[in-house]
């Protein structure tokens, strides 16, 4: 019983762990920490959207995921948003969760999402 009890308790917190949520960046204090160089950026949206329009300094992760523990900075302590389309959107979770599973342990999500940015009338980069 007591072995059946591990393995439950186990299978709880992957489930939780899985599906953890990270906190909210304003686009404000994102835009600081880029004019800081103080994050790394990681957009879900997409390669479409990507060349459309993204945050600049964006890793584009449907491209680049395979690379991503080369992209993203050596300090685990880096600061690294996620982001997707806008509030409603849940794919940053993608990306944040990569970076998790790679040690990160700063990391944030912006849930305006490029909508959000562009409303804002933040920059964006297009390629």
């Amino acid at each position: 019983m007591k072995k059946l009890n591990q393995i439950i308790f186990f299978f709880l917190m992957s489930s939780v762990l899985a599906f953890a949520e990270f906190p909210n960046i304003s686009v404000k204090d994102l835009k600081t920490a880029i004019d800081s160089n103080a994050v790394a950026i990681i957009d879900v949206n997409g390669p479409e959207s990507f060349k459309n329009g993204h945050i600049p300094g964006a890793i584009n992760f449907s491209e680049d995921f395979k690379n991503l523990p080369k992209l993203l900075p050596a300090d685990k302590n880096t600061l690294i948003v996620s982001y997707c389309g806008g509030p409603a959107c849940r794919a940053y979770l993608k990306g944040a969760n990569a970076a998790a599973k790679l040690g990160y342990s700063n990391i944030k999500h912006l849930a305006a999402g490029i909508s959000g940015w562009k409303k804002a009338g933040q920059e964006v980069e297009k390629n």
